[in-house]
């Protein structure tokens, strides 16, 4: 038996199309939010949230406020920065 026996046939690697990272909300990702913790990370690393419309001013308040945030840029329909 290996790690990947573990997870059982017919696992997936996660949704087929970008969803929101609001706790409980499953919408569809409009804009990724770029962060990093200063405390942790070096100052070129970049961590991604994203973000639906109604999520977006939440979760970059959540960041900032934590001096956290760094950008907010638009989610293309293909997954990629825009």
């Amino acid at each position: 038996m290996n790690l990947f026996d573990l997870a059982g046939e017919g696992a997936t690697a996660g949704p087929a199309e970008p969803v929101c990272s609001r706790k409980a909300c499953r919408s569809g990702a409009e804009w990724q939010l770029l962060w990093n913790n200063p405390k942790i990370h070096t100052p070129e690393r970049r961590k991604i949230w994203l973000a639906c419309g109604e999520h977006r001013a939440w979760l970059e308040d959540y960041l900032q406020t934590r001096g956290l945030w760094k950008d907010t840029v638009a989610l293309d329909p293909t997954g990629k920065a825009s």
